[in-house]
């Protein structure tokens, strides 16, 4: 679908009469990011999935600012309203997540309940956040190095050296998730990381005190520095619950689905 700037993958599944949940993918990822986890949900929602700018098959037509936050955020309330979808859950992991709490604290009369994975409000100074940039500037050069695949998959192998990804290389499906990325364009990775990087977006933690949507924030046990952010959170909104799922570390989704799966349903479920 053309939206002004952009022209958008997405596959929206409608189950009658259930409630939609709209899935947003993290860095990298792309529209099949949660396939394993929506086998187990099909059954009780519909849900609408997309490629995010500069991920997949959703192209950007214009300038670069595009890829960022709050262009990227009214271009997705502007798909909801093309497919008539006047409220939703949601559930963001990562970059999907900081967009996802964007998207809650900006556009909240039209999401229910929304859950976030391994997720942040971005960072609270200015100095953090050039700090950020000026990091985030480094990984999108190499990025943009990446002129045959071979680069490319050197550069995915040495991102998932990071600790909060505790032993993702040990998952059996490990190999299967790095062929999934690698259909990214690492030149439009650059992009998104550019404009849509932890350091670019505002800082939501003033917003995040006054939100009323009920949240569920998840975080693997091997990732330290998401259950200390995700702590931070649950102690500032007094809508927001912490669960930290054994067994995994940042891409909780993807080595933990079964977790994943119970405590989305439990919280979905469960009266507000």
């Amino acid at each position: 679908m053309t939206l002004e700037k952009y022209k958008f993958n997405y596959y929206f599944n409608i189950n009658i009469n259930k409630f939609i949940i709209i899935f947003l993918h993290g860095f990298m990822g792309n529209i099949n990011e949660f396939d394993e986890a929506i086998k187990f949900l099909a059954e009780d929602f519909s849900y609408l999935i997309l490629d995010l700018p500069g991920h997949g098959k959703t192209e950007v037509v214009e300038g670069d600012e595009y890829y960022g936050m709050e262009p990227t955020a009214k271009a997705i309330i502007n798909l909801l309203d093309e497919l008539k979808i006047d409220k939703c859950h949601l559930m963001g992991y990562s970059m999907g997540g900081r967009l996802g709490l964007y998207l809650t604290l900006n556009f909240p009369e039209r999401f229910i309940k929304v859950v976030l994975e391994s997720s942040s409000p971005g960072l609270a100074t200015e100095a953090e956040r050039l700090e950020r940039v000026r990091r985030d500037a480094q990984i999108a050069r190499k990025l943009s190095r990446s002129i045959i695949q071979t680069d490319f998959a050197t550069f995915l192998s040495n991102w998932y050296n990071q600790p909060i990804f505790g032993s993702i290389k040990n998952h059996p499906e490990y190999d299967r998730m790095i062929e999934s990325r690698l259909q990214n364009n690492p030149h439009e990775l650059d992009k998104s990381l550019r404009f849509m990087g932890t350091g670019c977006q505002p800082s939501l933690w003033e917003k995040l005190q006054e939100n009323k949507i009920p949240l569920l924030l998840l975080a693997g046990e091997y990732d330290q520095k998401f259950i200390s952010i995700n702590t931070e959170m649950a102690e500032v909104c007094e809508c927001a619950q912490l669960k930290i799922i054994s067994n995994a570390g940042h891409n909780i989704h993807f080595e933990n689905t079964l977790a994943f799966v119970e405590n989305i349903k439990c919280f979905l479920y469960a009266a507000s």
